[in-house]
């Protein structure tokens, strides 16, 4: 402000009560209140306490905690004193959501602030909190800087409430002393976020999640995003970096743990950033005044370009339901509607658009104590906020896919083998009927094989990452390309004649299995759901004996690398724990690789010819002489 008095003496003549601030209102403007944590309590009350003086007042914010309810006076009024308007790019399910919907502008984060500054949407009055000045007349916004900033900076009036409680954060987070009209000097604790009660679905699904976690990796991690298993399963992780929309207790521990380092971030390195904070008081204790940490505004933080501009960004998000295309529906969940303002198209585009960048969606698999699927046929009475072409790893607690470049058949493949085993079935008749699987298709065992994740592993082979895992729905066509590369000796030993095509009806079988009474393992390289098998070993079991026969397969490129004994070893963990009595193989008696295998077992094997064939035998309750 051009002309203005020594701030010092600007800040006292500014002080007034909050009911003499609020009475500066006038009838028809347009307020904009401090979202999430650092919504101005006392200044929302005293607002509401006048309301009945206003008329045709419009709240322009975030969804919030409303710890005073103006949208409750908004209704009662019908709308003759209060408007409420709340940006929202969520899909509104939940009752609280739907009964408020229609004061819902849809609109994607990083674009409210340039709706302010560009006068388009004009904000008469800003109601913002801060810390009390330094010793330059700067306050900070503390935990909520997002679109607060630019609401502050475009509006007619600003009214702050300083409150010593906020803390001080770094970046662009400050306001000057200059640039507020009317300072209202009320002390009371900042809104924490109540504890969360996690699921074990939500663990398992952190299991899933971490393993697609690279180190030195940028991480975007929403509130409701399974925090505390994420922490736990992160915690062996190297030198990650932050750049996300909320700071969390569990983003804290992190860094508290010497797993955030932000060193390698390609942006802002050495720097945790994000637009504001939502948690316990030791939280906002953490981010005072703290130099590893900076907050910036939504058009900075959400923006998709400088998401992307940074190396493996990952962006760990977490949806309402999904369709077997890939859609999906995202909402507030009901312990925090601070996440109802979702940034998650903003961070699944720029994650993915980042060198080394992954968008993960994660999903659990049931609502409602499991009597409903989130997994539906096609999402068709909610709005979509993410599109099928931008999803790309999706995560439950039964597995993990990666949609990038599938058809519509192999996305409904792969939604199908995460879904609950108890809705498989449902799902894929839907999908036959809708066209989207081709009807020879069928589900046999995995119907209702659920996925053993204690069977996965990751091992380095000659400088080059592979994965061993249980198969799923969506290997099958990984399993053919593998069979139709093998040499012709290899295809002999493995199927005992010639063979020079490996259709579905022969192979599919390999990919659809129930864990317990069949099973196969695959070893894989490359990116998750685009590796290529390098080496398959498989069980078949025969209920009149409960012995399992197995097979094995390696590409020659792989063979005398030890691969064909960790398939075994997998193979030999699976049939302990399912109560299989032992193992039976054929083999060409030029298979020795076989007969070594055999003997990589820690029990007694038998070996005997049948039909030129050698029959190998090893039960598992027989110890090795």
């Amino acid at each position: 402000m051009a002309g203005s008095p020594y701030w010092a003496d600007s800040y006292v003549q500014k002080c007034c009560t909050a009911e003499e601030a609020i009475g500066r209102i006038r009838p028809g403007q347009r307020i904009f209140i401090g979202s999430s944590c650092g919504e101005p309590q006392h200044l929302v009350k005293a607002l509401a306490e006048a309301a009945g003086g206003f008329t045709d007042l419009e709240i322009v914010r975030l969804m919030s905690m409303e710890t005073t309810s103006l949208s409750t006076i908004a209704e009662r009024s019908r709308g003759q004193r209060l408007n409420i308007r709340s940006f929202y790019m969520g899909s509104a399910k939940s009752k609280g959501l739907i009964e408020k919907s229609r004061f819902i502008t849809p609109l994607n984060l990083f674009s409210v602030p340039r709706l302010f500054k560009s006068r388009q949407l004009p904000i008469h009055v800003a109601l913002i909190q801060v810390t009390p000045p330094d010793d330059f007349g700067w306050m900070s916004l503390g935990v909520s800087v997002d679109i607060t900033l630019a609401a502050a900076n475009s509006a007619d009036l600003v009214i702050a409430q300083v409150n010593p409680q906020m803390p001080r954060v770094l970046g662009r987070s400050f306001i000057h002393v200059n640039d507020v009209h009317l300072v209202v000097q009320k002390e009371e604790p900042i809104l924490t976020l109540p504890e969360i009660v996690e699921s074990e679905a939500a663990g398992t699904i952190a299991r899933f999640t971490a393993r697609l976690i690279k180190d030195g990796a940028t991480l975007h991690i929403t509130p409701d995003a399974a925090p505390q298993a994420i922490v736990a399963n992160l915690a062996e992780k190297n030198d990650l970096g932050i750049h996300t929309q909320f700071l969390t207790d569990e983003i804290m521990q992190l860094f508290a743990r010497g797993v955030v380092t932000n060193r390698h971030k390609g942006l802002n390195n050495g720097k945790i950033v994000a637009s504001g904070a939502i948690g316990s008081a030791n939280l906002y204790e953490f981010i005072n005044d703290n130099p590893a940490i900076e907050f910036h505004p939504s058009d900075y933080v959400n923006a998709p370009a400088v998401i992307a501009a940074h190396n493996n960004m990952a962006s760990l998000c977490v949806a309402m339901a999904m369709d077997l295309t890939g859609q999906v529906a995202a909402d507030a969940m009901a312990f925090n509607k601070f996440s109802g303002v979702t940034g998650m198209f903003d961070f699944v585009r720029g994650a993915f658009q980042s060198e080394g960048g992954r968008s993960i969606i994660g999903l659990p698999a049931t609502a409602r104590g499991g009597t409903q699927s989130r997994i539906v046929p096609m999402l068709e009475d909610t709005v979509v906020v993410v599109p099928r072409s931008d999803v790309h790893y999706v995560v439950t607690e039964f597995g993990v896919v990666n949609l990038f470049g599938k058809s519509l058949q192999e996305r409904a493949m792969a939604m199908i083998s995460i879904a609950h085993p108890d809705f498989r079935d449902e799902l894929m008749a839907q999908a036959k009927n809708m066209n989207l699987i081709g009807s020879d298709r069928t589900l046999l065992g995995s119907l209702h094989g659920v996925y053993p994740i204690r069977l996965e592993e990751t091992v380095v082979i000659d400088g080059k990452t592979v994965t061993i895992q249980p198969a799923t729905l969506v290997d099958e066509r990984r399993i053919q390309e593998h069979f139709y590369a093998l040499d012709k000796s290899d295809v002999l030993s493995r199927f005992f004649h010639e063979k020079t095509t490996f259709a579905y009806d022969d192979v599919g079988k390999a990919s659809q299995v129930d864990y317990i009474k069949n099973l196969t393992i695959l070893a894989l390289i490359g990116d998750v759901g685009f590796g290529r098998v390098v080496g398959i070993g498989e069980y078949l079991l025969d209920p009149a004996t409960n012995l399992a026969r197995v097979a094995f397969s390696v590409s020659s490129s792989w063979k005398r690398k030890g691969l064909g004994k960790r398939l075994m070893e997998k193979l030999f963990e699976g049939a302990r724990d399912n109560g299989i009595k032992g193992f039976t193989a054929y083999a060409v008696p030029e298979n020795l690789g076989m007969v070594n295998l055999f003997k990589t077992l820690p029990s007694e094997v038998t070996t005997s010819i049948e039909d030129d064939m050698i029959m190998l035998q090893c039960l598992f309750d027989e110890p090795r002489n």
